[in-house]
Order: structure tokens, then C-alpha cells, then sequence
């Protein structure tokens, strides 16, 4: 197994460690403050906290996304352009990408400098630079997953193979399985 599968696995598991944990604790907390509400009870931090677990899980489950190349892409139109077309439609796709999650990292270190001693609203003792560390953190895991997933795509991509299309067709399949040991 080559170095930059093992990390490409050991950073999925970690993101989706990560992911879940984050999920479960929103559902958590989601249950435990609909049942203290029905007991006529309410938690003031719930929607503050709730908004920013949120965030956290859309931050984190993105990164995760763009680690297996699960992210919104235009495979079809890609794979429609001539070899030496689609090699420069990927390459530039690319620098977009990584150039836009490198200026909102940078953008979200700024943003932690301006929020310095800000608390959150309900929770006074969580600081907001906590809660919006996300930004950076999750702009820069992005920019790794995406680094890390480009050599397969790139490859398949140039093959003109479709990661969209091949997913779908392996769900077909399995599907079409199951119905043929059903009969």
C-alpha cells in the first residue's frame, strides 16, 4: 500500500470519527432539549450551540467529501472534452478550487484575530474564536483532501472514467444482485 493511500485512509477515518461524533452529539442534544421543553423546561444555549455543531459537521463532512471526490463536480462535461482539453479543464477546476479554500482559511484566521475575547451569547465561558476555529481548520483540511485525491482522480479522469457514473453503476449492480437471489 503506497504512503499516499495509507494517509488518504488514515485522514477518512479520522474525518469520519470526527463527522459522527459530531452527529451524535447534535442528535444528543437535539432529543435532550425537545424532551426538556415538552417537561416545560428549556436550555438557553441549545440553538447557539446547535447552529455551530451544525456548521462544524458541514465544515468537517465537507472535507471528507472532497477526500473521496464526493463533492459537486461536473464529471460528464469533463469527460466530454477531448483528452488534451480535459487535462487543462482539470488542472484549472483545481487551482480554482484550492486557491478559493486557501484565501477562506487565510480569511478565517483573520476573522479569529477579530473575534479575540469575544464569549459566546449563552455559553460565556466558550470563547467564539472556539467555535469559528472551524473555518480555518476546515478550509485547510479541504485543501489536503483535495491534494490528497488528486492523483486518482487525475488518473481516472484522463482514462475517462466517470468516479460519479462508476458509483452509481455499483449501485445498480448490487441492486440488480439482490433482485436476482430474491427470484
Amino acid at each position: 500500500m503506497t504512503s499516499l493511500l495509507r494517509a488518504n485512509r488514515f485522514l477518512s477515518r479520522i474525518l469520519e470519527g470526527i463527522t459522527i461524533l459530531l452527529m451524535v452529539a447534535l442528535t444528543v442534544i437535539v432529543i435532550v432539549a425537545v424532551l426538556a421543553r415538552l417537561m416545560g423546561q428549556s436550555f438557553s444555549w441549545y440553538d447557539e450551540v446547535a447552529a455551530i455543531m451544525l456548521a462544524w459537521i458541514t465544515y468537517y463532512g465537507s472535507a471528507l467529501a472532497a477526500l473521496h471526490r464526493r463533492h459537486i463536480g461536473f464529471d460528464t462535461v469533463l469527460l466530454a472534452f477531448p483528452p488534451q482539453a480535459r487535462l487543462v479543464g482539470v488542472l484549472v477546476a483545481e487551482a480554482l478550487v484550492l486557491v478559493f479554500f486557501i484565501l477562506m482559511a487565510r480569511a478565517g484566521l483573520q476573522v479569529l484575530e477579530v473575534l479575540e475575547g469575544d464569549m459566546l451569547v449563552s455559553l460565556t465561558w466558550v470563547p467564539v474564536q472556539f467555535t469559528q476555529s472551524v473555518i480555518p481548520i476546515g478550509a485547510s483540511l479541504f485543501v489536503v483532501c483535495q491534494i490528497l485525491s488528486l492523483p486518482e482522480y487525475w488518473s481516472k479522469t484522463m482514462q475517462g472514467i466517470s468516479l460519479e457514473h462508476a458509483e452509481i453503476e455499483e449501485e445498480v449492480e448490487t441492486e440488480l444482485q439482490k433482485n436476482k437471489d430474491r427470484v
